[in-house]
């Protein structure tokens, strides 16, 4: 007779929960998931897979404005908001009904409410008190907004997927992925946009380049970026909402998002009566198996904040779960984690910036190109292409890939494959391209600039 009802209690059905969930299951373990959301969490509802869908919708005007460099004659094209919403929401409910059944027909338990930690081993979900051997954390994050006057007037990220109406002008807060993506899915809309950054240049932590040639692109569309603009109070009045910054001038609006950085989702969870211990940030601290200062309780994904993305918390499930109950201990490695923002164009990138390997090595070649695209010499849009490549010029061992432009991500991909494997620079030069198509580009770049 066992000491515990469960093997496992996971809180926090979202991408990192879920596989651990099913991982466990999948062992034979007793396991409890404790959701009081909605299954799949952020990337699944109000993240990555609703984002991308407004991506593709937003970039149908382009293709409309493209299409008459091809001999095409399109009539004015007319979009509707609540049909995409809820052709949105349909996927969305699909979604959710396919990670209920993974869950439940890997043998794991699906309850629907707060969780509250009650002790070491104990959980609570409304008037249910569970006692588990071990306790995962996956709560995620959620949008923070800074605590200025008039807060009460603005929408986060996730309040964007579900907005009654498109608004006629709008104010996107931040700098980071979330406020470029957002940009460009609204503006794609026929929105009038305006992005407002307190910084001098957007995605802090990507390599310069990147940076400089993603708000080039971004301001040739129609996009109007206010750099070193810092919000200090939000007015509503009848015309609309108005932001004053330190300039004299303010910016007008009738919605205002604040995309301005997440925070981890730890309140509610009884984590300081427990004695779970917090890093400076406010995520959970732990080590390099996602356990916490209490033996018996774990956590994972956003509310660790290690690196923020869906496959990394899908992985750290895997690695939990195989150290925790398979005796296998690798731990994952979260360098040359490829990723993806899904702005207009697209950027996809993979290992060191420029800035971060000169840190690191002495001799570094550059590789860079800079180029209309096939599809743009016909189309009239003018959009370039970047490409570039970091490389250390004694070993010749590429370190980092960057591109901004169509299908950036899907062509970093492979790149990541390549770096990961430690190709060289001559291992590129030696690969006969695709032609023609954009991603021959990375393997016929020959003289570092």
């Amino acid at each position: 007779m066992t000491e515990y009802d469960v093997d496992l209690f996971v809180i926090g059905a979202g991408s990192g929960g879920v596989r651990a969930a099913r991982m466990a299951a999948g062992l034979g373990l007793r396991v409890v998931v404790a959701e009081n959301q909605y299954l799949g969490g952020t990337c699944v509802n109000v993240g990555c897979v609703p984002k991308k869908l407004f991506v593709y919708a937003a970039h149908f005007a382009e293709d409309f404005a493209a299409a008459a460099g091809f001999g095409w004659s399109v009539s004015k094209p007319q979009f509707d908001w609540r049909h995409l919403l809820a052709q949105k929401n349909r996927e969305i409910d699909r979604l959710q009904g396919i990670y209920k059944g993974l869950l439940e027909n890997s043998g794991v338990k699906v309850l629907t409410g707060q969780a509250r930690l009650l002790d070491a081993h104990t959980v609570a979900v409304g008037e249910q008190q569970f006692r588990a051997e071990r306790i995962l954390l996956a709560t995620g994050a959620q949008p923070a907004i800074p605590d200025i006057p008039g807060k009460e007037y603005v929408v986060s990220s996730n309040e964007m997927f579900a907005l009654e109406h498109l608004p006629k002008r709008v104010l996107i807060v931040g700098g980071g992925y979330i406020a470029v993506e957002f940009a460009g899915i609204l503006h794609g809309l026929g929105v009038e946009t305006t992005l407002s950054y307190r910084g001098d240049k957007l995605l802090r932590g990507f390599d310069d380049d990147v940076r400089d040639f993603v708000a080039q692109e971004m301001t040739k569309k129609g996009i109007v970026i206010r750099f070193n603009s810092q919000i200090n109070r939000i007015e509503n009045t009848e015309s609309g909402l108005i932001a004053h910054t330190e300039q004299p001038e303010p910016l007008a609006a009738d919605l205002i998002l604040y995309a301005t950085g997440r925070t981890p989702n730890t309140s509610g969870l009884g984590l300081d009566a427990v004695g779970v211990a917090f890093d400076a940030n406010g995520s959970i601290k732990v080590d390099a198996f996602y356990q916490t200062n209490i033996p018996s309780i774990y956590a994972l994904g956003d509310v660790a904040n290690r690196i923020n993305l869906t496959p990394v918390a899908t992985a750290e499930a895997m690695a939990f779960v195989n150290h925790c109950y398979r005796n296998l201990s690798a731990a994952v490695d979260y360098d040359n984690i490829p990723t993806a923002v899904f702005s207009q164009p697209n950027i996809g990138t993979v290992g060191l910036s420029e800035t971060e390997a000169r840190k690191r090595y002495a001799d570094i070649d550059i590789y860079k190109s800079v180029f209309t695209p096939m599809k743009h010499t016909l189309s009239g849009l003018g959009e370039k292409t970047l490409m570039k490549m970091v490389v250390e010029r004694t070993t010749g061992k590429v370190l980092g890939i960057h591109m901004v432009g169509a299908d950036a991500g899907e062509i970093i991909q492979g790149m990541a494959v390549a770096i990961r494997a430690g190709a060289t620079k001559a291992v590129f030069d030696s690969t006969i391209g695709i032609h023609p198509t954009a991603a021959e580009e990375f393997v016929t770049m020959r003289k570092p600039v």
